[in-house]
């Protein structure tokens, strides 16, 4: 296959992302409050998809960079790729992406994405664009159901809207008289077992004169937290590095 500096990337349909998202990225689930896809090519083949979208709880976000109007981030909600690209390509399609949204999008702000390191890792490529760490926590969201399944439980809450949440719902029984049930109960009752790991929650800042109201975080606190992982498993910094080399260049 041609190297990552021959990748392109342009808008695709929601259906084709989707589709793509569902065989490729590790929890098997799309997010109907997606906004916009981009596709990752190369020699015209779809490779790629990162799907922005507004966050699912977007009440307890929006305040993380000061004055921030309702429609003026985008949260980074599914990041998925197949194994056959070149070394460094998702951080090159992240990298173009940012420099489209940019020049053809000048309302977005900021960009706001979660790195997942119970199923996939700390966030290596969110790190090579520059996004800064605003914080580590142990993961508690996360899930694997009796089946194999793993989910985040916010899509068994209660007051989950319309789309990916209620599917998913409605799939493993979450109804009828179980509904009212928080997540936490309904999960235990039919014998989930939490997924030990961490979350790391990072942002960009797209313009000028932008102000967090968070504290940033060194990129080292990672390793002193003992938070570095890579497909689920806990890896030091350089084993990380060996792992997973990435750039930013466009």
């Amino acid at each position: 296959m041609d190297g990552a500096k021959n990748l392109t990337l342009k808008v695709i349909p929601s259906n084709v992302a989707m589709a793509f998202v569902r065989a490729f990225h590790y929890s098997g689930t799309v997010t109907h409050n997606s906004v916009i896809h981009f596709g990752a090519f190369v020699a015209g083949e779809l490779h790629g998809v990162i799907s922005l979208g507004q966050g699912i709880d977007k009440r307890k976000t929006i305040g993380l960079v000061a004055g921030t109007g309702w429609s003026e981030y985008l949260e980074i909600n599914r990041m998925a790729f197949d194994d056959t690209l070149p070394p460094n390509s998702e951080s090159r399609a992240l990298a173009i992406m940012i420099r489209l949204l940019k020049k053809n999008a000048p309302h977005i702000k900021w960009l706001l994405s979660y790195a997942d390191a119970t199923q996939c890792g700390d966030g290596a490529i969110y790190r090579a664009a520059g996004f800064a760490l605003t914080r580590i926590t142990p993961n508690k969201s996360m899930y694997r159901l009796p089946d194999g399944t793993v989910v985040c439980k916010i899509v068994f809450e209660a007051s989950f809207g319309k789309g990916n949440g209620n599917e998913l719902k409605v799939r493993y029984g979450k109804v009828g008289q179980y509904a009212s049930w928080t997540a936490q109960k309904y999960l235990t009752h039919i014998g989930a077992a939490p997924i030990p790991g961490f979350q790391l929650r990072y942002i960009k800042l797209l313009r000028g004169g932008l102000q967090l109201t968070c504290p940033v975080l060194p990129y080292s606190a990672i390793d002193e937290a003992k938070a570095g992982m890579y497909k689920g498993e806990k890896r030091t910094r350089e084993a990380r590095r060996q792992d997973h080399v990435v750039v930013a260049t466009v």
